[in-house]
């Protein structure tokens, strides 16, 4: 029964997500431990792990649409996944309340990082978003590609976050990175870093199959829906509502 009333809440959390077109990891993080009772580690793991399903099912369709550099997010891809893996076993040293107050932390700093890279993007002319993409050569380009990876994967992994934003103002400040290029790369991205990350927590007994099926059946649903709305509202306010969303589930941590 509890199962069920969890996939419930991930509806409607994945109709928010759909709007944003957020993984929302934090979010369900948030909810898995203080509305439904969940130890914080287990809810980081399920939460990972869940990012996976939304992250594979995103690459396609950028793929498609021609907005991946796959070399460059290979690279990117799977340093991520080797800090993830690293990193998820280091959760287990940190006391669950030191743990909830870090990753609220880090979801704020998501926020901040979210509202940036629209600074960044509002800044640059229209050509240059959709502009070529750089040339992927040299051990400066390959050095930072390696960095960015390593980073974001080890925040992944640690704090069960899906590092988006962190990873986008990587690609584009680091790696020169047009936004469109920027955003479909990071999808590929996320994929080995969920995928390893998960398989850490699950290694380390804090990975729930049946509280994972839930929480993806739930999101997926949610976020099909969620998506067609996206196109309906102003964008400011979508702006304002994606930087918003993981200082919610921030602050529902902190409750």
């Amino acid at each position: 029964m509890k199962l069920i009333d969890i996939s419930a809440v991930m509806i409607l959390l994945g109709l928010l997500l759909g709007f944003v077109g957020a993984g929302g990891s934090g979010f369900i993080i948030s909810i898995l431990t203080v509305v439904f009772g969940y130890p914080i580690h287990i809810a980081l793991g399920t939460a990972l792990a869940a990012m996976f399903f939304s992250s594979l099912s995103g690459s396609v369709s950028h793929y498609r649409e021609g907005n991946m550099l796959l070399k460059s997010g290979a690279v990117v891809g799977l340093a991520g996944a080797a800090g993830a893996w690293v990193s998820s076993s280091w959760s287990t040293l940190i006391p669950e309340d030191r743990l909830g107050w870090m990753t609220s932390g880090m979801l704020f700093a998501s926020g901040l990082a979210l509202w940036l890279r629209m600074a960044v993007v509002s800044r640059r002319p229209v050509a240059t978003v959709n502009q070529a993409p750089p040339v992927a050569k040299g051990l400066r380009y390959w050095s930072f590609a390696l960095l960015i990876g390593v980073v974001t994967g080890m925040l992944s992994g640690l704090f069960g976050i899906g590092s988006t934003p962190f990873i986008q103002l990587g690609l584009m400040l680091l790696l020169g990175m047009p936004m469109r290029y920027a955003a479909g790369t990071t999808m590929m991205v996320i994929i080995p870093i969920a995928l390893a990350g998960g398989a850490g927590y699950f290694t380390i007994g804090y990975l729930d199959f049946r509280l994972l099926i839930a929480v993806v059946c739930g999101t997926m649903v949610g976020s099909y829906v969620g998506a067609k709305f996206t196109k309906r509202v102003p964008a400011r306010w979508l702006k304002t509502c994606m930087v918003i969303t993981p200082m919610m589930g921030a602050a529902i941590l902190l409750l």
